[in-house]
């Protein structure tokens, strides 16, 4: 009997939850051998699935459901790179929110260099990475904590931003459109996401390309609140000359040839 589906269908699950499966860890996992796992990764790349990596595979952009920790492997090399060219427009000295996302803690492992920083954030994972650093202050927003990926959101975390005037804010989106709106899921970090937005003098939206191929119900604002937009590519033209009209800087850090 053929069990190559169920053992597929694992697979997949597996990968949505951690984003990355490894040819020896699933031979084991099965009890078969590592040729029978990459027929199957094989398959499951050719279906679009998942996407190859030396000794195993990882989750591709398109699928849908996916854990936030196994986001953090779709696109990883470019948002890196966005993170790194985000970090460089930040000078020492300067006070920023920084709000949820995988490219937005990018952003932050990036500014480990800089002095007498400020960082304001709703996001514990940022926290947990920059407090250490006796360079950067780090306040944290107060409320209930989102339990998918240390969100921090709800009433109480907006009108605790409510209280500072920054000089830049980072943020990510889930998704955004050709007509320039940026996209979330959830109504109340699109809440906490506004509020961001609208008590820092300088906005930095840092999204991959792969944004611009989803969608989500919830708009967070229009790209003409933005100052600066860092990405890996540019989506089209029309979307260059949005930025343009509404006078937001764009920094294209570049294409990877990895397909992730």
């Amino acid at each position: 009997m053929d069990h190559s589906s169920d053992r597929q269908h694992e697979i997949i699950t597996l990968a949505r939850n951690t984003g990355r499966v490894m040819v020896d860890d699933l031979a084991t996992r099965f009890d078969v051998t590592p040729q029978t796992i990459r027929r199957d990764l094989n398959d499951l790349c050719e279906r679009r699935l998942l996407s190859r990596i030396h000794g195993g595979a990882i989750i591709a952009s398109g699928v849908n459901n996916v854990s936030y920790d196994a986001r953090r492997f779709v696109a990883h090399v470019e948002k890196q790179a966005i993170g790194e060219a985000a970090a460089a427009l930040i000078p020492s000295g300067a006070s920023l929110f920084i709000n949820i996302g995988t490219t937005t803690e990018e952003v932050a492992k990036a500014l480990s260099g800089h002095d007498d920083l400020l960082v304001i954030t709703n996001n514990m994972n940022v926290a947990t990475l920059l407090y250490p650093n006796p360079k950067i202050e780090v306040i944290i927003a107060g409320g209930p904590v989102r339990r998918s990926d240390g969100a921090i959101v709800g009433e109480s975390a907006v009108s605790f931003i409510e209280q500072f005037k920054v000089d830049y804010a980072v943020i990510g989106a889930s998704a955004m459109d050709e007509e320039g709106a940026l996209l979330d899921f959830d109504y109340r970090e699109v809440r906490v996401a506004r509020a961001i937005i609208g008590n820092a003098r300088n906005v930095i939206l840092v999204a991959d390309r792969l944004k611009f191929e989803r969608s989500a119900p919830v708009r967070i604002a229009h790209i003409s609140n933005v100052d600066y937009f860092v990405t890996d590519q540019i989506p089209s033209p029309h979307f260059g000359a949005l930025c343009t009209e509404n006078g937001v800087k764009m920094i294209e850090v570049g294409r990877s040839s990895e397909e992730i």
